[in-house]
């Protein structure tokens, strides 16, 4: 005999006992009269005892029947009451979310916006991961991320929240001393500070509005792997940069950066949130997903 009882045959035999009908059973849990009759038959069999006695009018229990009737129905209200807690507490948003975002941009569009997310939803936490590498989702148990890029075609299903804007920015004492670039070809002859998580970190590339398009291979005394640490070099005067809207903005609203070259602009990028494949997702992901879509997206370029 099977360590497990037959759980399923007994809840089928309380439900055929209540409806006192196969067919009325059939109908009310959505199979077929086929499968109920034999989950009876499978239940008879374990037991060694006919359960009901069956004509073409009539449906009676046995004593083995009856004796069986009262466990049967706890059974089943008991595995309803089970499900139907499990689908209340799947339903409200409770747990944990991980949530993998770049640092830069975590620190300062993402993090502000968390306290109005976790005091809408008290019962749900969320682990956010700050970095600029990019995580394999599945493998490291990741909910979700947001990702600053051209994004290539992957099997992560990928929402697009909003453009990222970027420039060619530096330091009016350096433009001062070294000169304005008003083509991507002139920057051969700049010191161009990197950031390792470009696209292609060894060769920038530009379009213009008609379309056009250029390179140049970027050389220069330091290369970061977050952008935010090239502020200070940039505002010592040391060099170019092609920053995010979102680390050069107070920089270049203060005037300690300016931008330059603005015929002249990166690749497009945008903000996408990405997520594993498959569903449906538990309300907890939904409800942080839909948050950051609402708190970051929009029809304005906010970097």
């Amino acid at each position: 005999m099977s360590k497990l009882p037959d759980l399923e045959g007994l809840a089928i035999f309380a439900k055929v006992v209540e409806l006192r009908s196969f067919a009325g059973a059939a109908d009310d849990l959505g199979l077929s009269k086929a499968t109920v009759s034999k989950a009876i038959t499978r239940l008879e069999t374990r037991l060694g005892a006919r359960l009901f006695n069956r004509t073409s009018r009539r449906l009676a229990l046995t004593d083995a029947g009856q004796g069986l009737v009262e466990p049967a129905t706890r059974v089943l209200l008991q595995g309803e009451a089970a499900e139907n807690a499990a689908l209340a507490q799947s339903a409200a948003p409770r747990g944990l979310v991980r949530l993998a975002v770049p640092m830069s941009f975590g620190l300062a569009e993402v993090a502000p916006v968390l306290p109005q997310f976790l005091t809408a939803y008290p019962e749900v936490s969320v682990d956010l991961h700050l970095s600029d590498a990019m995580v394999d989702l599945i493998g490291m148990g990741f909910d979700a991320a947001l990702r600053i890029a051209d994004l290539p075609d992957s099997s992560l299903v990928a929402r697009r929240l909003r453009p990222v804007k970027r420039h060619v920015v530096a330091a009016p004492s350096y433009l001062a001393k070294r000169g304005r670039p008003s083509h991507p070809g002139h920057l051969a002859e700049h010191c161009c500070l990197g950031y390792a998580y470009l696209p292609t970190p060894d060769t920038w590339r530009f379009v213009n509005g008609a379309g056009q398009e250029a390179s140049v291979r970027p050389a220069g005394p330091l290369r970061v792997n977050n952008a935010d640490a090239l502020l200070p070099a940039l505002v010592a005067g040391l060099g170019l940069a092609v920053l995010p809207d979102f680390i050069a903005r107070e920089a270049l609203a203060d005037g300690r950066l300016v931008a330059v070259m603005p015929d002249w602009t990166p690749p497009p990028i945008a903000l996408h949130l990405v997520m594993p494949p498959g569903g449906p997702r538990p309300a907890r992901v939904e409800a942080l997903t839909a948050f950051l879509t609402y708190a970051l997206g929009g029809k304005r370029e906010r970097g």
